[in-house]
């Protein structure tokens, strides 16, 4: 149970970006979508699995992503971002919080995101133990400004609601 006084919703807000690349395998919310060019990370560099990490453990005040997963650390050389994801709704069930929903926009000119959102949903739910109405997925582009513009890279950003107690 909560501390007297201690609330028992609270929000996280989470951000990544990564390079876009030849020769990597591009991977969104869980999903492989294919594409000329994947993210460059340690890990699978899944932007949007990243900043759904980072709202969570924020909300919850455990830090970032990269407290938890390094990419000092050779374990995490190549990591399934799915995994990292799971491990963080590890560390708030440990701790007597849950995830209620995300909210997240992926931002990139290419390719296109929103065919692959319910697959990205579906992923994404089991992973957090919510109804897949409870993952929104939505997409941008940066209309051709700034390093996403450009093709260089992607970003994505999410907003998480975590509950604690029964």
């Amino acid at each position: 149970m909560a501390p007297s006084g201690s609330p028992l919703l609270r929000v996280g807000f989470g951000y990544d970006a990564h390079r876009l690349v030849a020769g990597r395998e591009l991977w969104l919310g869980g999903v492989r979508i294919e594409h000329a060019k994947g993210l460059d990370g340690h890990s699978d560099a899944d932007v949007l699995l990243h900043a759904i990490c980072d709202a969570l453990l924020g909300a919850v005040g455990l830090g970032d992503i990269g407290q938890h997963f390094p990419n000092s650390d050779a374990q995490w050389k190549g990591a399934d971002s799915k995994r990292l994801l799971a491990a963080v709704v590890d560390l708030l069930r440990d701790r007597g919080w849950r995830a209620v929903n995300v909210d997240c926009t992926l931002v990139m000119e290419q390719p296109k995101v929103m065919p692959h959102a319910l697959d990205m949903r579906e992923t994404i739910a089991p992973l957090l133990g919510v109804e897949d109405d409870a993952v929104s997925i939505k997409a941008t582009t940066n209309e051709r400004m700034g390093f996403v513009g450009r093709d260089e890279g992607a970003c994505a950003y999410a907003v998480a609601l975590v509950h604690r107690g029964a």
